[in-house]
């Protein structure tokens, strides 16, 4: 495996220590915080090609999530905590806090998104701003789990079988494994749109047996757990009150079923949002376009 290069030059690299064990985190830019939030099977270094525009108006804290790259890969509860998206995000708050930031916009793209939500959900006076990328609402997606939508995320029930199946299967060739998903996803037909050096820390990273398992508990847990916090939600009647800016690719799983805005509208007062031309991978397919629609709204 290749020395992993350091794709944030000039930032600060910190352990951060929470309920769901050390965070890592890179850290830079000046100006109102904001927290960038990955997703699977990536780490935080999937924001390289957006942070320097970013970094000129905000400070920037951009970590891996619990049991991704170097964040620690604690054991699993029964209900798959800390992995479950409500046990993430009181985690990602623990290390806003622990920078010094009680309030803070937020972007999340994919797995990222869902603790975003969640975030915002549970934590409404931390968020100021939120934006999601390229998802919908777990509830949404299991409430519209039929034929067509199962073929194409499959993986939402592979991941989520009871250990050691997916982890058994995956193990034999993790890499492989990894870099075929992330070419079905993206809106090209090759993975030559990623920067390599940001693959060699994604291979390395999910080549870990610890880290594959804390995927799939990801996954478990989404299955599970987090469907039914937002049931709990969707019968309360409880929305996300700050502003919330939804971004999908317009070759992505979302766009191919309802409109990803009308979706997002029955779970937040104040949404607004468009198609990005890619695939589902925003930050790294079409950074120009998605700098363009994000940074006017986290200006308010």
């Amino acid at each position: 495996m290749p020395e992993l290069a350091d794709l944030y030059p000039g930032y600060e690299s910190r352990f951060i220590e929470t309920s769901a064990g050390r965070i890592f985190a890179r850290i830079g830019g000046s100006g109102s915080p904001l927290l960038l939030l990955h997703g699977y099977p990536q780490t935080n270094v999937m924001w390289h090609r957006m942070a320097p525009a970013l970094a000129k108006e905000h400070t920037l804290v951009i970590p891996d999530l619990p049991g991704y790259g170097q964040s620690d890969a604690p054991e699993a509860a029964p209900d798959h905590s800390p992995y479950t998206k409500r046990a993430m995000a009181q985690a990602m708050v623990e290390v806003m806090e622990k920078l010094g930031h009680q309030r803070f916009a937020l972007v999340g793209h994919d797995r990222g998104g869902r603790v975003a939500y969640r975030l915002a959900l549970d934590h409404p006076q931390r968020v100021t701003r939120l934006s999601v990328l390229d998802i919908v609402p777990t509830w949404e997606m299991w409430a519209k789990m039929d034929a067509k939508r199962a073929m194409k995320v499959f993986h939402w029930t592979f991941l989520a079988q009871p250990y050691p199946l997916p982890e058994m299967l995956i193990g034999k060739a993790p890499v492989e494994y990894m870099e075929w998903k992330m070419l079905a996803w993206n809106g090209s037909d090759t993975n030559s749109i990623f920067d390599p050096r940001a693959m060699d820390h994604y291979r390395a990273f999910f080549a870990q047996p610890a880290r594959l398992h804390a995927t799939c508990e990801d996954y478990r847990a989404g299955q599970s757990t987090d469907v039914a916090i937002d049931d709990a939600d969707v019968k309360a009647g409880r929305k996300i009150e700050c502003p919330l800016l939804a971004l999908w690719g317009a070759r992505g799983i979302p766009a191919q079923g309802e409109s990803p805005l009308e979706v997002w509208k029955r779970w937040a007062t104040k949404v607004e949002g468009r198609a990005i031309d890619c695939g589902h991978f925003l930050p790294e397919e079409n950074p120009d376009d998605t700098l363009k629609a994000l940074l006017p709204f986290l200006r308010g």
